[in-house]
């Protein structure tokens, strides 16, 4: 039993199991070869002890802290912290710890978010790196260890998991001129950001190649409140909005139905990341659909296959894909 205020260790539960050290050890591990009746009777003595094994002895071991470092973004946009969740529900599931800090988008935050997970014996690093400038400080650390960089919007730079913004904005822009508008306007997200950069130059692309001049850019900040200021900015000759997130385009609806504008009737708008909101609009919203949970699994995958020295997942990006809901008709 535990003494001096001491927390049981590895021999108090060999003690109670009535087995050495060495096999507590091949349990906690999940050796092969451990007899169940065995395996029991040390768990059994875990749960009873209240024993927690000391993860920095451990590391001294192995060399290994079984840790993935998070990078995350200051400002709390709703998709990167479902990814970041999604990621910290993997790595829990394949037997992995997180520790996660939150930087801004500058080489110096950066460098000091590195330094303080790194300082605390991480294995892997998942940063969510939707500003080339953080991708661009990633790689000047260089940490020695995995990394995987997390919604880089398809653009390839070292390990990634990523939704593919060219091919979403794609299926946003077809379903609209499916339905007969050559007159789309877009709102876009803050330009600092990959996502929103990619978002804007497919929509330019998508026009010119069907020989149609893009409208006048406006711009927002993921914010509903930029959504409502832009909606009142609109070329009246726009038929349809391409909204670079679904939240622009909730403050819109509120500006345009303040405003006698009737959607789909008078206006058709789509958005993009298909959250929680966008079926509760009035009308629901269309919308493209991004995986935001399933980019945090795949960086899992990505990073256990690193550290295992293994083949990587075939893929690194995800596919969008279009919620059609009542945001949208044929052009009048």
């Amino acid at each position: 039993m535990a003494r001096d205020g001491r927390g049981p260790s590895m021999h108090d539960v060999a003690a109670r199991a009535g087995v050495s050290h060495q096999t507590v050890s091949r349990v906690l591990n999940d050796f092969e070869g451990i007899r169940p009746e065995t395996r029991e009777r040390v768990m059994a003595a875990i749960e009873e002890l209240g024993y927690r094994r000391n993860l920095a002895a451990r590391a001294l071991v192995t060399g290994r802290t079984q840790t993935i470092g998070m990078i995350g973004p200051v400002v709390t946009d709703i998709g990167p912290l479902s990814t970041l969740h999604a990621l910290e529900l993997s790595a829990r599931a394949a037997g992995l710890h997180t520790i996660m800090t939150s930087t801004e988008a500058t080489a110096a935050q950066v460098t000091e978010a590195f330094e303080f997970l790194l300082g605390r014996g991480i294995d892997a690093l998942a940063v969510a790196a939707q500003h080339q400038e953080i991708m661009d400080a990633v790689d000047a650390v260089n940490p020695g260890i995995p990394v995987v960089h997390l919604l880089t919007g398809g653009v390839p730079q070292g390990a990634a998991a990523a939704i593919d913004q060219d091919a979403g904005v794609r299926l946003a822009m077809g379903h609209l001129l499916d339905l007969g508008h050559t007159r789309i306007q877009h709102v876009m997200g803050p330009q600092t950001y990959q996502e929103a950069l990619l978002r804007r130059d497919a929509y330019e692309a998508v026009m010119r190649e069907r020989g149609l001049e893009p409208l006048p850019l406006l711009a927002g900040d993921w914010t509903a409140d930029s959504g409502f200021e832009a909606a009142a900015s609109l070329d009246p000759a726009a038929t349809a909005v391409f909204f670079a997130n679904d939240q622009m385009a909730l403050g819109a609806l509120h500006y345009l139905t303040e405003n006698g504008i009737v959607v789909p009737r008078d206006l058709s708008i789509v958005g993009f990341d298909d959250n929680a909101e966008a079926r509760h609009t009035v009308p629901p919203l269309t919308t493209v659909r991004q995986d935001f949970a399933g980019v945090g699994r795949l960086a899992v995958d990505i990073l256990v296959a690193m550290l295992a020295r293994d083949p990587l997942p075939s893929t690194q990006v995800l596919e969008p894909e279009l919620v059609v809901r009542y945001t949208t008709a044929p052009r009048a």
